[in-house]
């Protein structure tokens, strides 16, 4: 089964290397979809679930929002496209929410980056 959580986040960024308008300091307000994978817990507090939803949110809060929320994405990476933060949200979530399966990163309503466990064993 899967279970998905969304959050949401301000922040800047410039793409150093667009030829374009993206070049130029510019904000979005970003929306992520947090997707976890596995079987129903079968036991514990969160017994008939796949993982707690405010457990999801604890991890989500303490490793990605409270860092990225109303930043500057250059401070962390040196070329934030919706790729690279999307990457980035992953090697800060994966340690803590084993059943990590997809995330889903908006950087406007039309326009997302989608990474996958899967896409990561293809690498």
């Amino acid at each position: 089964m899967r279970i998905r959580k969304q959050y949401k986040f301000e922040a800047a960024h410039i793409l150093p290397w667009h030829p374009g308008k993206c070049a130029r300091l510019h904000g979005h307000s970003y929306r992520l979809d947090v997707t976890l994978q596995g079987p129903l817990q079968t036991d514990g507090p969160s017994r008939g679930m796949v993982e707690d939803f405010d457990t999801i949110s604890q991890v989500v809060e303490r490793e990605v929002i409270s860092t990225l929320d109303h930043r500057s994405l250059n401070d962390f990476l040196e070329n934030p496209t919706a790729e690279a933060i999307a990457c980035w949200i992953w090697q800060r979530l994966a340690p803590h929410l084993h059943r990590l399966e997809e995330l889903t990163l908006w950087e406007t309503a039309t326009a997302c980056a989608i990474l996958r466990r899967s896409d990561l064993s293809e690498e």
